[in-house]
């Protein structure tokens, strides 16, 4: 087990990690999700033991390793840039950590074929990293990786270079890879999706705090306030100040939304809610739905799905849609909310209502 208290790290007059406390435990898959700058690598080097907090412990199996070096400690750890010796073969790439820890031959052999047949790499094991691709490269660093049985494994956004189909393959496959072996395994994305395709736990991340931790599902469906869930949704989370006022949700230019039955005991006030792209919807989803008329600002199509952008209130929304919306620049639009897919926050930021999970 793998446990963090109150773990800070100030660098200067700069905090890169404020007051951060987790428990991970053997054999677990953990996600640590957060844009640019939120504090990953950061949390990912204290956990490796290549810094040092500036406040805090950190425990491996009850017992404190702030002080102890790095190469006295079982980690992996693989980046977006991937790191392979260049003059080795990538046999011997995959083998360096076992040839280290003196592994006999025939151990080498057979965990090396095991890994490269895992990460189908076997064509490419006598070519030097030159010679290989930049997704075979990073492939190359995973498998040596994987053959050191490290008991913790850190992975800082290593599929961000990969192309998109064998990103897809991998995102599947990682977590099994690494499940059977125990270890405890850290992943670091900006991505949500990400998140929820590689399930486990999640951690999100906001300027090296961490606002909240547990089943990544629950985080995603549950979010504990505001800014974690706008760290949890890509396109951004839309958001808007309204007034609660008896049995409706005044919104900006005087629009009537009737309160969602999560909020029905809430007392008058003022509240932040908050919906998810997909719940902002430009065909009506149901006699509830609520129209509102609003001009495009912009729509990006991706082939299958359109994000078209709108202004209401001088706010920035986005509806994410299925299939090709080709709309103009300011022509004004009908797009629909539905009460019962808003996230309610209290003026501190605080969830107070939630939707039903979905």
């Amino acid at each position: 087990m793998l446990e963090l208290k109150n773990v800070s790290k100030r660098v200067g007059a700069e905090t890169h990690i404020e007051n951060v406390s987790l428990r991970l435990e053997k054999g677990s898959l953990n996600v640590l999700l957060g844009p640019t700058l939120s504090g990953k690598t950061s949390l990912m080097r204290l956990m490796a033991g290549l810094d040092a907090p500036t406040a805090g412990d950190i425990l491996i199996d009850g017992e404190s390793v702030v002080g102890v070096p790095v190469r006295r400690r079982n980690v992996a750890m693989v980046y977006q840039q991937f790191i392979n010796y260049p003059s080795l073969t990538v046999y011997e790439n995959i083998a360096s950590p076992l040839r280290i820890a003196g592994v006999p031959a025939a151990e080498i052999e057979r965990k090396v074929r095991e890994a490269a047949e895992l990460l189908r790499l076997t064509p490419y094991l006598a070519r030097t990293p030159l010679n290989l691709s930049g997704g075979q490269q990073q492939r190359t660093a995973l498998a040596r990786a994987v053959v050191k049985g490290a008991s913790l494994v850190l992975l800082d956004e290593p599929l961000a270079n990969l192309d998109y189909k064998l990103r897809e393959e991998l995102r599947a496959e990682l977590p099994k890879i690494f499940a059977a072996t125990g270890a405890i395994f850290v992943y670091a994305t900006t991505e949500p999706s990400e998140a929820l395709l590689l399930g486990g736990h999640t951690a999100a991340l906001s300027k090296g705090r961490v606002t909240q931790f547990g089943p990544t599902i629950e985080v995603f469906s549950r979010p504990v306030d505001l800014l974690t869930a706008m760290t949890f949704s890509d396109p951004p989370l839309n958001s808007l100040s309204v007034r609660k006022a008896g049995g409706n949700l005044v919104l900006g230019e005087g629009v009537h939304v009737p309160v969602p039955g999560a909020a029905t005991g809430l007392a008058d006030g003022d509240y932040t809610i908050g919906f998810r792209p997909h719940h902002l919807y430009l065909d009506r989803p149901g006699p509830a739905a609520v129209e509102l008329r609003v001009p495009v600002a912009v729509t990006e199509i991706s082939g299958s799905e359109s994000f078209v952008h709108v202004d209401f209130a001088a706010e920035r929304w986005v509806a994410l849609a299925h299939g090709v919306r080709n709309l103009e620049v300011d022509e004004r639009v009908p797009v629909y909310l539905d009460p019962d897919r808003f996230f309610v926050f209290d003026t501190a930021g605080r969830l107070v209502a939630a939707p039903p999970a979905m």
